[in-house]
């Protein structure tokens, strides 16, 4: 089964292995979460096991998150997300999953929002090169042509332009489990994962 996790970011640091080499690693708190739906093959078309994460009160949800929860018999939690698995052997509704499930050593995928650096130009979002900055010169950080004339009279979709950047989904792949804290729900993994320190983040199992 493709374990998965809510958590979130604590924060970089290095650790050095037997040799003495420096390790750049990045601390996660993840869960525990509670399995809060489960869905089969017969009834939803695939398996897949839906989990929740972090406490909240009824009235921080909407109305149908609480009779979701209601209806499962579970208390209401802030965050859910689905991660498809390919068996339903010991899944049980309402089972807490930890960091337990996880090895060291193994890889893992970790998803998590990028740092948003609002309305940026050229340079910055797309490494444009800029203008000439000698005197006399009227194009120092401006975009220049953005397209034809005449012909085709317009702007393609999709030009690289000023806009604003970061702010988005982002997962970054096979991030080795160096170590794993089972009473504070701690795995530090190799390298380092999109978002800001307290952000939430998905961290799956291969």
């Amino acid at each position: 089964m493709s374990i998965g996790l809510l958590g979130k970011k604590i924060g970089m640091t290095q650790i050095f292995d037997n040799s003495g080499n420096i390790i750049p690693v990045t601390i996660l708190q993840a869960g525990p979460c509670i399995i809060t739906h489960i869905k089969t093959q017969e009834k939803d078309g695939y398996q897949a096991i839906q989990i929740g994460y972090i406490d909240t009160h009824e009235h921080k949800i909407n109305k149908a998150e609480n009779g979701h929860f209601r209806k499962s018999n579970i208390r209401p939690l802030k965050h859910l997300c689905e991660y498809r698995i390919n068996s339903l052997e010991n899944i049980k509704l309402g089972a807490k999953i930890n960091v337990d499930k996880f090895q060291i050593g193994t890889l893992v995928n970790v998803c998590g929002l990028s740092i948003g650096r609002g309305f940026t130009g050229y340079q910055k979002r797309h490494h444009f090169d800029r203008g000439p900055m000698s005197h006399g010169s009227k194009n120092h950080r401006q975009p220049g042509s953005i397209g034809a004339g005449t012909t085709p009279g317009r702007v393609f979709p999709g030009k690289k332009m000023a806009g604003r950047m970061g702010g988005k989904k982002t997962t970054i792949k096979n991030l080795t489990v160096i170590d794993i804290n089972s009473d504070s729900n701690l795995i530090i993994v190799k390298g380092n994962i999109p978002g800001k320190a307290g952000n939430l983040i998905s961290i799956k199992s291969q």
